[in-house]
This record gives structure tokens, sequence and C-alpha cells, in this order.
């Protein structure tokens, strides 16, 4: 645990007799919104880890009490394995419909990757792709195709890297261990001491085992190098950066018997013509003439579902931002949505007719005679 505390109160924003449902409600929607598979700023970690402990105090009626009576020195006696082996994360949070893993006791799940609890050897590593998604598609939600190169378990050995009906058999120099220990005895002055170099076995070269009959697919590595397409379900509403993740589909692990790792599919809004996308909201430029920012005017603007006609009015500004509500993307696992907002540019002619001279010249003239009776209304 931390040695420096906020109040867990404080963390999940709850009053001190808080019931079992608003505290688990709490836990699991700051949990959403700082789980590091969804956020990707720099403290995201350090505050779900901040969160899931203080859910693990509070939702234990004994573990409360004791932070109730005696603050943290009640609780600070708690290792990592007290505090979370008893709260199934898969329970309060489910599949979540998109791949996020938070099941305490599937390899690879919340109580594993964030409070390092060792679960024997370790699995093959991660990978992370980036897929472009069209803004129709985090409007609705739908599936997106990604295609992705890497080494992946050999199907022909099942990644023993042996031929078929054959099998690696154990190294006799090193018994297995891919190891070779070499022990030496010297003798001082007041005694014996014993020595020993501990190398890579030359014979298997650290394997462990040697193959007799290489697989004649991936040569013996028991790897090859496949192109997969997979399809992601994207989310309605999918955030900038939501990372999604699809177990099983990254790099082997270096023994067969060892599962593989996960695909992080990061989100990313991909390039719009009409819009740019801040968050929920978007944006949109439109350009008016000088006559119509002064007068008013009604303009077609598109939305992600059929154009609308907005109205600017008299006397609008340049950079003067009109808002559309609700016509923006909807939020992440909410049912309101962001808003459509148009930033209006006044367009200045470079060059104009003698006629429109003559006009520009007569409202200068007027402009000219309100600023003098302005003046002298003032002196008088």
């Amino acid at each position: 645990m931390p040695e420096q505390h906020r109040d867990y109160y404080e963390v999940l924003g709850i009053e001190r007799d808080a019931d079992a449902k608003t505290i688990k409600n709490a836990f699991r929607k700051l949990a959403l919104q700082y789980h590091p598979d969804r956020n990707k700023s720099a403290d995201a970690e350090e505050r779900f880890k901040e969160i899931a402990e203080a859910y693990a105090i509070l939702s234990d009626p004994k573990k409360r009490a004791q932070y109730d009576s005696r603050g943290f020195a009640g609780v600070a006696d708690f290792s990592a394995e007290d505090l979370f082996s008893g709260i199934d994360f898969g329970d309060i949070f489910g599949d979540m419909g998109f791949g996020f893993n938070f099941g305490r006791h599937s390899e690879g799940g919340v109580f594993d990757r964030f409070f390092h609890q060792q679960r024997g050897p370790e699995r093959g590593r991660d990978l992370e792709v980036q897929v472009l998604v069209s803004l129709e598609m985090i409007n609705e939600g739908g599936e997106q195709s990604v295609r992705l190169g890497h080494p992946m378990v050999c199907d022909a050995c099942q990644g023993t890297g042996a031929a078929a009906g054959t099998k690696p058999l154990k190294c006799e120099a090193c018994g297995g261990s891919g190891q070779k220990v070499i022990s030496r005895k010297e003798t001082k002055d007041k005694g014996s001491v014993m020595f020993q170099q501990i190398t890579i076995c030359p014979v298997c070269h650290g394997k462990g085992n040697i193959i007799e009959k290489p697989c004649e697919q991936c040569h013996g590595s028991g790897q090859i190098e496949k192109e997969e397409s997979l399809k992601v379900k994207i989310p309605r509403g999918a955030e900038e950066g939501m990372a999604l993740r699809i177990p099983g589909h990254g790099l082997p692990a270096t023994s067969p018997e060892l599962p593989p790792g996960d695909l992080y599919v990061i989100v990313r809004t991909a390039p719009d013509k009409r819009f740019q996308r801040l968050g929920a909201d978007l944006w949109r430029t439109e350009t008016i003439n000088v006559a119509d920012a002064v007068l008013g005017t009604k303009i077609e603007v598109p939305t992600l579902q059929k154009s609308i006609t907005v109205k600017v009015p008299a006397g609008t500004q340049q950079d003067e931002v009109l808002r559309m509500r609700g016509k923006g993307l909807p939020y992440f696992e909410g049912s309101s949505r962001g808003d459509l907002k148009v930033r209006v540019q006044i367009k200045i002619p470079t060059t104009i007719s003698s006629e429109e001279r003559q006009l520009y010249e007569q409202l200068q003239a007027l402009g000219t005679k309100s600023n003098h009776k302005k003046r002298w209304w003032e002196k008088n």
C-alpha cells in the first residue's frame, strides 16, 4: 500500500455513511473512467489502483470498521493479496461487451496486471495496434476489420518445433534446465570455498530440449509468421484512444504450454472533411460574407444524420460559435450526446466591383457620420 493516502471516502466521492450499493456503483463508475485500457493519461494506472484500494477497504465490513475507527493505521498491514483476493472484479464489471478484462481469476486480469500477483510462468507478450474508425462507426457502433502480421504458434507442430509423430527430447547435458553449472572447489587458509559458474547449455542452447526431427513448416522454431484478419467490435461512443482487448491474439509464449499474450486495439478517429472531433463534440467551420454577418442569414450545416438549417443571428462576429445541442457524438455508455459547434468565419472580399465600392463607401460615410453625432452628443 502506498505511503501517502487520500481518504478512501474522498477517493470514491461518497459520504461516510454510504451503503454497499453506493460504494459498488461509485467504484464501478470511477474504475471505468480510469482503467488504463481506456484512459491513456500518465496517472491513469495510479488512479485506478487508488480507486481499487479504496473499494477493497470500504466494501469489506471488517476492513471498513478498522479504517473508520483507526484510520490508515487500522489497515496498514494488509497486503495486496489480503485486499483484493476476495473481490471478483468480473462479477462487478462483467464482460462489458467489448473485451475489457476485469476478471480476477483469468490470466492477465486486473488483479494480475495492476497488483503484480504472479501466477506461474509468464504468458506471451501483448501486442498493440491502432485502427482508424469513422465518425459514423463511432456514432452507431459496429465491427471494424483489423489486419496485422505477427508470429503465431505453428499449426503443424502446435508450437513444439518437432515434426508430426515426434516430440522434443529432454537435453541430457543440462537435464532440461537449459543451463550448464560448472563447480570448482578452492582451498583457502581457513577452509575451502565452492564456486559455481552458470552458463547457457552449449548442447541445447538454453532451450532445455533437443529436436531430432524439426517441423518442416516452422523449421523447428515452433512459430510461423502469419497475417491475421480480425473483426473488432467498436462500441457506440468509443472514446479517442480507447483500448479494446482481444484475448489470446498477442505474441506466443516461449513455451507451447503457456497462453499467448493479448492484442490491444487502440481506437483513433479517422480524419473527416466535415468535422473535427473533440471528445463527444463535433466542430465545423462555416464562412459567410460581411452582409450576412451584419444582417443575419440561414445556412445549411451537415450532421451525422442529415443536413439542418441553422440561423445565423444579425451582428454575428468573427470566430463566434453557434451551438447545436445533441448533434454531436453519443457519450460512451451514456444516453446523452455531445454538441455540434459551428465556428463562423467572415469573408472579407479582396476584390470588389465599382458598384460594390460605391455601396461600401456609402456605408463608410454613414459610419463616420454616426460616430461624429455620437461625439457631439457626448460633448453636450
